[in-house]
């Protein structure tokens, strides 16, 4: 089992910046794919940013793509996403998660584990 506990989620003006953290129960934190997704009210649950274990490999949706960072720091059992440029189009509750694996996986059905979520509101 694996527990993931999301902070960082606010509420900001469009252009500005927020960084999401993730923190992970397991030990074992470098052998977890880690996964950011986002839903917006009545929206379907959608992939914004992936990394591997390593940290070496990452993907990330391509309307965040230059304004969102995903990084982790392993020895903490944390992943981040730097988010930059932030539009209300990013106004969601976005999602950390996890899996074994060493892809770098893109669709939510992949992640085994899952954090309870945090609120981004970007006001215009």
């Amino acid at each position: 089992q694996v527990q993931l506990v999301e902070s960082g989620g606010g509420l900001v003006q469009a252009g500005g910046s927020l960084r999401l953290s993730c923190a992970a129960s397991r030990r074992t934190f470098g052998k977890f794919v880690m996964g950011w997704f986002r839903q917006a009210p009545g929206k379907e649950r959608e992939f914004v940013a992936a990394i591997s274990g390593t940290g070496l490999s990452t993907n990330y949706e391509q309307s965040v793509k230059g304004r969102f960072t995903i990084s982790r720091d392993n020895a903490k059992s944390t992943v981040y996403l730097q988010m930059n440029s932030l539009t209300p189009e990013d106004t969601a509750v976005y999602y950390c998660a996890a899996d074994w694996s060493t892809v770098v996986l893109t669709t939510s059905a992949a992640y085994d584990y899952w954090g309870q979520g945090t609120q981004v509101t970007v006001s215009s």
